[in-house]
């Protein structure tokens, strides 16, 4: 009987990407999407879920659990971006970053839990984000987010030291998706303390996308840490400079790291 895979976010982009990827390798994949319209497609079989609705997760659960008997893997994908300066970016829009990202992953990771703790096993990865372990400009809030998933795992992961449930991070660098169009971006303001530095961001930011590495690239890596015994807490994939850059903050001094983000930038 093949292992039953639930992936967040799997309409498109590296979701969409993976599902297909792990359906070739034999897994019963569900993907969620907030559509409740959209159909299965390339044997990946679509149920509705809003991170931001409680019943929604209850009710996505509970569709699979019912029809499968049970819930081998976890990939908790579905994200949204967010820019602006962490000045001029509304806290309601914060906030509702935060309940995406953040709050309703974990709110379904716990719905997911109450059954994985009855079963032989199961696994649980969650995709966050080089830019998960540095506070880049223009990118604060969604930095944040994607560190305090991070964090948070981390410690979900030593509650369940003494059960076969296994838990990590993956965290990719740039791919080549849509996250751009349906990111939450501050409009450049003219009269903005920020405005020639967010502007320059906004660009490098578009062009890192629109240059980046194909997703496939992730779905190979998500397929690898299932595979594994033993997986680690923290995964990285995308290109050489991003995942160096995370070794060089734990080397470098802090004014010596910030001031190479700073050139990076062009600030």
């Amino acid at each position: 009987m093949p292992q039953v895979i639930l992936i967040t976010g799997a309409s498109s982009g590296i979701g969409k990407i993976t599902a297909e990827f792990l359906v070739e390798k034999n897994f019963k994949v569900y993907g969620t999407s907030r559509n409740s319209n959209i159909k299965s497609q390339n044997k990946v079989e679509f149920i509705q879920l809003d991170l931001n609705d409680s019943v929604s997760i209850q009710k996505a659960v509970n569709q699979i659990i019912q029809k499968e008997g049970k819930l081998d893997i976890l990939i908790n994908n579905a994200g949204v971006g967010i820019t602006g300066p962490v000045e001029e970016t509304p806290i309601e829009a914060a906030k509702e970053h935060f309940q995406t990202n953040f709050f309703g992953v974990m709110e379904l990771t716990q719905e997911v839990l109450h059954y994985m703790q009855k079963q032989p096993n199961g696994q649980i990865i969650n995709i966050t984000s080089i830019a998960g372990y540095m506070g880049l400009p223009f990118r604060g809030y969604y930095s944040a987010s994607k560190s305090a998933l991070i964090t948070l795992t981390e410690a979900l992961r030593l509650e369940l030291i003494n059960t076969k449930i296994k838990v990590s991070c993956l965290a990719p660098g740039d791919f080549a998706t849509n996250i751009a169009s349906g990111r939450f971006t501050v409009k450049p303001n003219q009269e903005s303390t920020y405005y020639k530095a967010y502007a320059e961001s906004l660009k490098l930011m578009n062009a890192h996308v629109n240059e980046a590495n194909d997703p496939i690239e992730v779905a190979k890596t998500i397929y690898t840490i299932i595979q594994k015994e033993h997986p680690k807490v923290n995964y990285k994939v995308g290109s050489t400079l991003q995942k160096f850059s995370v070794f060089l903050k734990g080397i470098l001094p802090n004014k010596v790291f910030e001031k190479m983000l700073a050139k990076h930038y062009k600030l």
